[in-house]
């Protein structure tokens, strides 16, 4: 099989919206109550997308979830009339964000020699906590191969599983035998910490993977206190490079040491606190970027337009890439909609190792079909959302008309 690399973006659904329901995402705060553009949104996140292919790269994606959710207010006994954060829970559009869709181990790292995905509960936050079951049936469509894949339903809500955006994977190669790093919290100050590791070991047991190449590593508190809400706010990583902030784990050294103790070949570009500040690297999603082996081979670093602007992270950017060290390419992207709400580049893709001629040729993009979601977007997304419109009947028909218009599409329209 020729296993690659498949980088699984969201389509950002037409209900997209600023509601600031994700206490400890300090974008997300700043931005509630603002007008947003769904359609903008979801152009950018096909820009991307396109992006990724012209480098060679396999590009897939994942679908809108149904939008607003009745089951989710009838499940509670509200109707949201009462509580306009409830209305807008329900109109969320954050399954966007694929990066905690799901965890995944890829076949090289697991006892049955198959890819295992994990579909992340979210249960910290009411209007993630939603979206596990329709994310399932998603994945299960994608990943129907009972030979190369196994799709698991979350674990237990009582521990907190935030997906892939706490999760990273090292080795010498995508299809080679990897190390697998769950990083957990367990006190973020004034914000949850939102992975337990309970959680984490949950999904190391299900996925099958080997003691000895498997680490739970502490998210740093002070990083979750200052609104690193996941990992990959602070840290990603790409086969033997760990691109991380000097702040990001409890015990830094005793990391490195442990991931260099399994993977001799690592290398750990550590960006400090005195060049980039831990606020400088949350405000501008430094770390939220996708680290990716490029078809040269060489590393390149996909990161929002917000940290290329930023004066300290450029600078510190521009002084890596002279330096000759692992990551060769910097290559900005314009994902602004989503970073308002609190996504960069790596909160929108799922990472998986796969044969793409074993994944639903539906989810798998090429340009034509980017084309088709272009003409669907431009012709059906509403073009922008204030908060007083989340709850109204007529934009609610616009939205489910819009979703559906895209499923049919794609020839996707037995997903419910």
């Amino acid at each position: 099989m020729a296993l690659v690399e498949i980088n699984f973006d969201g389509i950002i659904g037409p209900s997209h919206n600023y509601a600031g329901l994700s206490l400890g995402n300090l974008a997300s705060a700043s931005h509630a109550g603002d007008v947003s553009q769904p359609r903008a949104a979801a152009l950018q996140g096909l820009a991307k997308m396109r992006h990724n292919l012209g480098l060679g790269l396999t590009q897939g994606f994942l679908l809108p979830l149904p939008r607003p959710n009745p089951r989710f207010l009838a499940a509670i006994g509200a109707d949201g009339s009462e509580n306009p954060r409830l209305t807008a829970a329900a109109w969320s559009a954050s399954s966007m964000w694929t990066a905690n869709a799901a965890t995944v181990s890829p076949a090289a790292d697991t006892a049955d020699g198959r890819c295992h995905l994990t579909a992340a509960n979210l249960v910290t936050m009411p209007h993630r906590s939603q979206e596990w079951p329709d994310t399932v049936r998603q994945l299960r469509l994608a990943f129907a191969d009972p030979a190369h894949f196994a799709v698991h339903d979350a674990v237990p809500p009582c521990f907190g599983d935030e997906g892939a955006a706490n999760h990273m994977r090292m080795g010498t190669g995508h299809a080679a035998p990897g190390l697998e790093i769950f990083v957990y919290g367990t006190s973020g100050g004034a914000f949850p910490a939102r992975q337990h590791v309970e959680a984490s070991r949950a999904v190391a047991r299900l996925h099958g993977l080997d003691p000895a190449r498997t680490l739970f590593v502490e998210q740093n508190p002070e990083a979750i206190a200052a609104g690193a809400f996941h990992n990959d706010v602070v840290a990603v990583a790409n086969e033997r490079v760990l691109f991380t902030h000097e702040l990001a784990f409890a015990d830094p050294e005793g990391t490195y040491a442990a991931i260099r103790a399994a993977l001799p070949e690592a290398e750990i570009v550590v960006v400090p606190a005195d060049a980039v500040s831990l606020a400088d690297a949350i405000k501008s999603y430094l770390f939220n970027a996708q680290l990716l082996t490029l078809p040269s081979g060489e590393m390149g670093l996909v990161i929002p337009t917000e940290a290329w602007e930023h004066p300290r992270v450029r600078a510190w950017l521009d002084g890596m890439l002279a330096s000759n060290g692992p990551i060769r390419r910097v290559l900005p992207v314009d994902v602004r909609q989503s970073m308002a709400n609190g996504g960069g580049p790596a909160c929108l893709r799922l990472r998986v190792v796969a044969d793409p001629a074993t994944v639903d040729p539906r989810f798998l993009l090429d340009t034509s079909k980017a084309d088709r979601i272009e003409a669907v977007i431009a012709a059906h997304w509403p073009e922008e959302i204030s908060a007083a419109d989340v709850g109204s009947p007529a934009l609610a028909e616009r939205v489910i008309a819009a979703r559906l218009a895209l499923l049919d599409a794609l020839d996707l329209t037995e997903l419910p």
